[in-house]
């Protein structure tokens, strides 16, 4: 699959909670930073356990903005996100940068970037 198209395929599959079709677009081994808690949740089997986690207290949506590849490789995302507590309440509403390492045509690690104020 094409990298853009991987990408558009993994946030639709996260907006939807459909974890099998986002970890169809993994690496056996991906790394995928935790925001909330820190470190990186590696393997499909960490990842999935962090999401269900974190969407027990959470209502995250993410919407790519912009897709770019970087001189080393590495595709950046930038993300229009918001996140609710499950009493509704906002607690984040606003542009994140997300940093891709692809692999074998997967997604092998993310991370989180930052975002320079305008």
């Amino acid at each position: 699959m094409e990298p853009h198209a991987l990408i558009r395929t993994a946030y639709a599959g996260f907006n939807a909670r459909d974890i099998p079709a986002v970890l169809a677009t993994f690496h056996p081994r991906v790394r995928w930073a935790k925001a909330w808690e820190g470190d990186y949740a590696t393997g499909h089997n960490e990842v999935r356990a962090y999401w269900l986690r974190q969407w027990l207290e959470l209502s995250p949506r993410v919407e790519p903005t912009g897709i770019r590849e970087l001189a080393d490789g590495r595709l950046e995302v930038a993300v229009h996100q918001v996140v609710h507590d499950m009493q509704g309440q906002l607690l984040f509403d606003g542009p994140v940068l997300h940093l891709y390492t692809l692999q074998d045509g997967l997604l092998k690690q993310m991370d989180i970037g930052q975002v320079l104020p305008a």
